[in-house]
This record gives structure tokens, C-alpha cells and sequence, in this order.
């Protein structure tokens, strides 16, 4: 396949969108959901001791990345990245393979996207878009971004400042595309195999602010948060809110993400009890957006502000993921 004959198409997530389209573009069909859940890119994190914007850094997936090097071992192929010290030698590099025909996966700031829409654009440098030409007239880079509906393009200056941003995740000018081209994986073993990992993680991390013991840490810190200070603690719960809803997917986007996979894997292993399974997951991913309305409400005072009530919502949500995730690893050892 040609970088010209690549065919743009919106996702919920910019790294499993981009691995998506990266596999189709080379004959493996693979919807996003299917891309999600066989690089076990489910999980949840509360990460006090790195701060973003001053606040602790709350996940609801794995760490950027994960989702590229997961599905290198199930599709059987491999993936070069690299990295670079100057946007000059990032940008000759790109330009050499868009030149060579290869469709290039790049991590970038979304602060520095022009054509991104204002609401969106904060400092985040973990957002993942694919290149694929460039206009030989006005020089612009031709870019498919995976939560956008049209392929857009951007000039080099803003995609070199994109791809080049400091601060915390800084991208380093980081491009990545295939060596070989993916291949059917075998869906009995690679489907069981990725789904074991990701209750694991969620139940079994040794880490006690990884899955839910993670989301316990943060219903903690809910409940220690200073009512004198009504401001700070809504500062507080607005990061969780925004970290949850804004970034990513979010909370509730990535369950429902999750849910869609168990779905299409019921199908291609034949295991019934994963649709079910699927459903209860859709219920946790409506938990998450009730709570982050709930807290919302209350930044907003349209509501008091009671953060030992939103703390019991994630004591609630907690116990639920983990008797759901019981329940999926209790699945499996049926088959």
C-alpha cells in the first residue's frame, strides 16, 4: 500500500486509533476496540508522585506507548521508532520516509496544533497522529489525526514545535512505523492471553496505586482534602474531572472502549459469557460519567461541594471494577 492511497478514519483515542488505522492501511483489517484490548491497554493509575500542571497524574489506561509495543507480539510484526536532538533531524527523517511511502505514526503536544480546535488544546504531549504526504506546492504536512473527521494539514514550523514540545512526556521528535506488515493473529491464544493481562494489572498489580487499589488511593485523597480550603479541593476534584474527560478517552470512554472489544471477542472465540460480560462493563463506564457529572456540579456550585460523597462513589466504583475483572479472570478458566 502507498501513502497515497491512505484511507483517513475517526477514532475515539488517538493510540489505538493510529494502530488501527496503521494495520488496515497494510491489509490487517482491525477495528480500534480489537486494537485496544489486545495490547491490554486497560487499566487505572494514581500517580502522585508525578505532577501534571502541579496536580498527580491519574490515568485510566496504560502508559503511552503501551498500545503500539502490545500489538507487536499478537499481529507478529515490528515496529521502528525513533527519536531525535533536533526538529532538523526529526523532520529529514519524516520527510525522507513520507518520501519512501511509509505511513508515520508521530507523538506530539496538542498545545501546538494549529488546526486542533481551541478546546482542546492544552499541554499535553502524549497525543498520537499519523503523517502520510506532503503537499509539494505549499510544503505542508499532510496528517490524519485520529479524534478529528478529516485529514487535516499543518505547516512544518508548527508540526516541528508539535513534535518538540518540553515538559513532562515530552515527545522528542518521536516517529514510528512499521518494518513488516502485520499478520492475522491467532485469536484463540492472543485474545485469552491479552485479556488475563489486563485483570492482572487491574487486581493483582504489586503496586498499590495501580488498578483498583489505584482508584482506592484516589477516594483516600478525596477524603483527606482540606474543607477549609473550598477552592483548593475543587481544584483538586476539577484535575480529577478533567483528567478523566479531557485527556484521552477518559474514565467511562475507555470501559465503554473495553466493552466494544469483549463484544467482537466473544465472536472471534466463541466464548458467550464475554458479551455479558461486556454489558456489566458498559455500567462501569456509566458509573465514571456520573460521578465525573457529580463532581462537576460541584465545582460549578450548583451543588455543595461534599468530596467525602464523591469519595464513596470511588469506594463504590473500586469494588465494582473489581468484581468485575474477578468475574472475567473467573471466565476465562471456564473455557
Amino acid at each position: 500500500m502507498t501513502a497515497s492511497s491512505f484511507d483517513h478514519q475517526q477514532a475515539s483515542h488517538c493510540e489505538s486509533g493510529v494502530m488501527s488505522a496503521i494495520a488496515r492501511h497494510h491489509g490487517m483489517p482491525l477495528s480500534e476496540p480489537m486494537a485496544f484490548g489486545l495490547s491490554s491497554a486497560l487499566a487505572f493509575a494514581f500517580l502522585p508522585f508525578i505532577k501534571l500542571s502541579g496536580m498527580p497524574l491519574v490515568s485510566y489506561r496504560m502508559p503511552p506507548g503501551a498500545i503500539i509495543r502490545g500489538l507487536q507480539k499478537p499481529l507478529r510484526f515490528s515496529m521502528v521508532s525513533e527519536k531525535f536532538r533536533s526538529p532538523e533531524a526529526g523532520a529529514a527523517k519524516l520527510d525522507k520516509l513520507l518520501a519512501d511511502g511509509h505511513v508515520v505514526g508521530l507523538q506530539v503536544s496538542v498545545f501546538w496544533l494549529p488546526f486542533m480546535p481551541p478546546d482542546f488544546r492544552f499541554h499535553f504531549n502524549a497525543h498520537n497522529l499519523l503523517a502520510y504526504g506532503r503537499d509539494e506546492s505549499s510544503g505542508d504536512y499532510l496528517l490524519s489525526d485520529p479524534v478529528l473527521e478529516a485529514p487535516v494539514r499543518c505547516a512544518p514550523a508548527d508540526l516541528a514545535r508539535a513534535r518538540f514540545a518540553r515538559g513532562l512526556l515530552a515527545p522528542k521528535g518521536l516517529l514510528y512505523y512499521p518494518k513488516s506488515a502485520p499478520q492475522e493473529p491467532d485469536w484463540e491464544r492472543a485474545i485469552p492471553a491479552a485479556i488475563k493481562k489486563t485483570a492482572r494489572v487491574m487486581l493483582h498489580a504489586p503496586l498499590p496505586f495501580i488498578g483498583t487499589k489505584g482508584i482506592i488511593r484516589v477516594a483516600r485523597a478525596f477524603e483527606r482534602l482540606p474543607t477549609a480550603d473550598p477552592q483548593a479541593a475543587k481544584l483538586y476534584v476539577g484535575h480529577l474531572v478533567r483528567m478523566q474527560e479531557e485527556i484521552g478517552t477518559g474514565g467511562g470512554g475507555f470501559r465503554f472502549m473495553y466493552a466494544a472489544f469483549l463484544e467482537e471477542a466473544a465472536v472471534r472465540i466463541r466464548h458467550p459469557a464475554l458479551a455479558e460480560l461486556a454489558e456489566q462493563l458498559v455500567g462501569i463506564g456509566d458509573f465514571w460519567r456520573e460521578f465525573a457529572l457529580a463532581a462537576a456540579r460541584m465545582i460549578r456550585d450548583r451543588d455543595p461541594l461534599d468530596t467525602r460523597r464523591l469519595a464513596a462513589l470511588l469506594h463504590t466504583q473500586a469494588a465494582r471494577e473489581k468484581t468485575f475483572f474477578a468475574a472475567l479472570q473467573k471466565a476465562l478458566r471456564r473455557s
